[in-house]
């Protein structure tokens, strides 16, 4: 068996600032509200170490409240404010550049799309700083139906695949005559993806080590789909030998590691290492 790393893989700048800033602050009474990144593990060793998890800030009455990765909108600032709670702001300075994009388009009189999940808590965090005016379009059907108007504005949640961006631009480049678009996609997310894809191109089998709450790893997993059989998961310990006994192509096995922007470098190693224990087993 040969085992391939992706160029890029594991966490970007904003992940690594994010718990940086999170253990500078373990210090009395202090979490995140809710998981500081998207990776079980992570947030579990945070814990451990004395940074806690609220889903709700109704849930904290006192010390540090930490702004996750994937930020919040403005109103819960205030809202921490209001409590008396002091404020640690770890929200990825890309993320940051999304909701200020926003905002500003806006202020301007455009009316905003932001291309990406509904659900996901950073493009929530991003249409509450635009609050007005603003669509999030998942798809390029819905793309299809959005209603002209007169100034559109077009924003990208970071994570989001530069394809699937681009694919649904073209079709709202109809939807007005005055459009601005600002492509705030982190540049971290890119590489990752064009990594990810060349590798998946020359091996048999990939593996895209991360969160299944993901959005950045989750991607990455179906863009590798595309290219070979392609397994996510989040720790070593869910490999399995059949994999690759069932999708040996030639005498020499090739199998790829991706690993999604919130992923830690710890759990890339066991998921090498365990690979390298099948190999001599």
């Amino acid at each position: 068996m040969e085992v391939f790393l992706a160029n890029y893989l594991g966490f970007c700048y904003g992940v690594k600032r994010a718990i940086k800033i999170a253990r500078e602050n373990a210090v009395g009474k202090c979490c995140t509200l809710g998981p500081i990144i998207h990776n079980p593990q992570m947030v579990e060793k945070l814990k451990a170490e004395g940074v806690d998890s609220a889903d709700d800030l109704s849930a904290v009455n006192e010390g540090t409240v930490i702004i996750r990765s994937h930020g919040v909108g403005p109103k819960v600032y205030e809202q921490i404010k209001a409590k008396g709670l002091k404020t640690v702001d770890a929200t990825c300075p890309h993320v940051k550049r999304a909701q200020s994009a926003a905002r500003e388009l806006v202020n301007e009189g455009y009316d905003v799309v932001i291309v990406g999940e509904k659900n996901h808590p950073e493009v929530k965090s991003i249409f509450e700083w635009a609050e007005k005016n603003t669509t999030i379009v998942e798809t390029e059907t819905e793309a299809e139906k959005f209603a002209p108007c007169k100034k559109l504005g077009i924003v990208s949640q970071t994570t989001v695949s530069g394809t699937h961006f681009k694919n649904i631009v073209l079709k709202l480049l109809d939807k007005s005559s005055d459009i601005r678009i600002l492509r705030t996609i982190c540049t971290a997310t890119y590489q990752r993806q064009q990594a990810a894809m060349e590798l998946a191109e020359k091996v048999d089998v990939m593996l895209v080590v991360g969160g299944r709450n993901s959005a950045n790893t989750t991607k990455l997993a179906r863009l590798c789909e595309q290219k070979c059989k392609t397994y996510h998961i989040e720790t070593a310990e869910e490999i399995s030998a059949d994999w690759f006994t069932e999708n040996k192509k030639s005498n020499s096995l090739k199998v790829g590691i991706t690993a999604g922007a919130s992923t830690p470098d710890w759990i890339i190693k066991e998921v090498e290492t365990r690979l390298k224990d099948f190999d001599e087993s």
